[in-house]
């Protein structure tokens, strides 16, 4: 166990710095005021779009309600999903009912879905003053997870991680609402560290109480309580929940990156939440040991090296924390890795031009890039500068036409003339490997599916019964080939974390062209 870098009055000074904060007026929580995001409008916006980039926004967003367990609020809109989990929790009597199914099974993982929460709550931050009508729904999807967060770290030095038996669960195809599998809780606590889990869990709470701050004081104040003592719990108590929880979580989301990454990415989220300098020389100090300058250019659900070094920058570039200027370096670094033609160059792309960067949904590092290009974009013209690859300028332009030229590829621009996004466009996946979407819906089919009936559905070549809108799939090999197969996951599996950055890339295309 590694010694607590943190007195014991960081909680306290934390406290007292939001205090500060609490004079913020409050604003209803589908307004945002305008001066929140510095990102000057387009003076001319460009007069024609291939994609309509706000529907496919507005679908990106609604995906993640098919992905909801729980009680259902009156206002679903995806309405062949119903209730489901509703015992959640009571193996350990907690209560854990809520939160997100990660992808197309029905087991609750927490390390995935924090990720995505804090990807969501990022996307706001950045671009919600663009989204318009759509702002309120983006916040009420970060809310369904929170919520969840916030129960599932309840109790102090405690995280439930996991609900379901996945090898149980995965031995099934059946209907959420169906479902009759063990609903086992998995946690971390002292004995069971989980670094990677907790800090990933911090970072979830506190970026969403900037998204909160606003527009509901008391509820951002709540997360940004909680972020500090579960990032306190993941230093303190130092180990990847890997080790100790290894034949539940994985080969499912084992943690292979380390837990250093997450908490570097929670200290940044901290810091930013905060403004407390405690967290500044927190990641002073330990920023090199915990991989700030690490060469992997991977962003997702596992390593966040790429997302701290981005977030970091923006203190040097834009709040002109000088004691981050390096950052900025290790920021350019990526930028380079992903421009083809440089003496940098590292990235692979399909004939076809998409990014890829492995067979099991490469899509979501098509979306995460996506999101981290828009967004070192918009601090860069902030600060008025640009990245220097090797003696290959690249100015922040550049960056959004790569954005765009990924996210124009995902919507249909490919050499199938395939969109994969669920219910965008002419053509798209229809045998999505998704349990909820390929069986009959309550409404059409009431009686229970059972665990092993489902399959003859699953190896079936009938399109999905239920459009799950908006979901994006893993998307096609390094050959742009996409068979639009059932029992393809690799492939055919959309995940709340591949859905989640490009809400805030999706929302910057729309502004820019004229259609929000």
């Amino acid at each position: 166990m590694a010694p607590s870098v943190f007195p014991s009055s960081v909680f306290l000074s934390s406290l007292l710095i939001l205090v500060l904060f609490s004079f913020t007026i409050s604003l209803h929580c589908n307004a945002y005021p305008s001066h929140h995001n510095p990102l000057r409008p387009h003076r001319h916006h460009p007069r024609f779009a291939s994609h309509n980039y706000r529907d496919a926004l507005a679908k990106s967003i609604l995906f993640f309600e098919g992905q909801r367990s729980g009680k259902l609020p009156p206002n679903q809109r995806m309405t062949w999903r119903r209730d489901s989990g509703l015992s959640d929790g009571s193996a350990m009597k907690v209560d854990l009912v809520g939160g997100y199914y990660d992808a197309g099974d029905n087991v609750k993982f927490g390390f995935p879905m924090a990720f995505t929460t804090t990807m969501l709550s990022w996307s706001v931050i950045e671009f919600g003053g663009l989204m318009r009508g759509e702002l309120q729904n983006a916040k009420q999807a970060i809310r369904w997870g929170t919520d969840y967060l916030l129960k599932a770290t309840a109790q102090p030095d405690t995280i439930y991680v996991q609900v379901g038996d996945a090898n149980r669960d995965h031995a099934c195809w059946e209907r959420p609402e169906d479902m009759d599998t063990p609903r086992s809780v998995f946690k971390i606590d002292r004995n069971t560290p989980g670094s990677e889990v907790a800090a990933e869990t911090a970072a979830a709470l506190a970026a969403a109480s900037l998204v909160f701050r606003r527009c509901d004081p008391t509820y951002s104040k709540l997360l940004v309580i909680r972020a500090i003592r579960v990032f306190e719990f993941a230093d303190k108590y130092r180990g990847s929940y890997s080790n100790g929880l290894k034949k539940f979580v994985c080969p499912f989301y084992c943690s292979y990156s380390g837990y250093q990454d997450e908490l570097l990415w929670g200290a940044a989220w901290l810091h930013k939440a905060t403004r407390n300098p405690t967290y500044l020389n927190y990641i002073q100090v330990n920023g090199q040991t915990l991989g700030a300058d690490e060469s992997d250019n991977t962003f997702g659900w596992d390593n966040k090296h790429v997302g701290a070094r981005i977030i970091l920058s923006k203190a040097f570039l834009v709040q002109k924390v000088q004691s981050l200027h390096s950052y900025k370096g290790h920021a350019d670094n990526y930028i380079c890795s992903l421009i083809p033609g440089n003496p940098f160059s590292q990235a692979q792309y399909t004939p076809g031009g998409l990014l890829f960067k492995m067979d099991d949904s490469n899509m979501q590092y098509v979306t995460s890039t996506a999101f981290l290009l828009v967004t070192y974009a918009k601090y860069l013209t902030s600060a008025h500068m640009i990245v220097n690859c090797g003696g290959t300028i690249v100015t922040p332009k550049r960056l959004r036409t790569i954005a765009k030229k990924q996210v124009d590829y995902l919507l249909g621009d490919n050499p199938l003339k395939m969109s994969y996004m669920v219910g965008y466009g002419a053509r798209y996946p229809q045998r999505i490997h998704h349990r909820g979407s390929s069986l009959p819906s309550i409404t059409a089919h009431p009686a229970k599916i059972h665990c092993s009936s489902g399959f003859n559905i699953m190896n079936s070549q009938s399109p999905n019964p239920n459009i799950l809108v908006g979901a994006i799939v893993g998307g096609p090999d390094q050959h742009d080939q996409f068979p639009d197969k059932r029992s393809d996951y690799e492939q055919s599996e959309p995940a709340t974390y591949i859905n989640a950055p490009l809400v805030g890339a999706l929302s910057y295309l729309a502004h820019s062209f004229g259609q929000l």
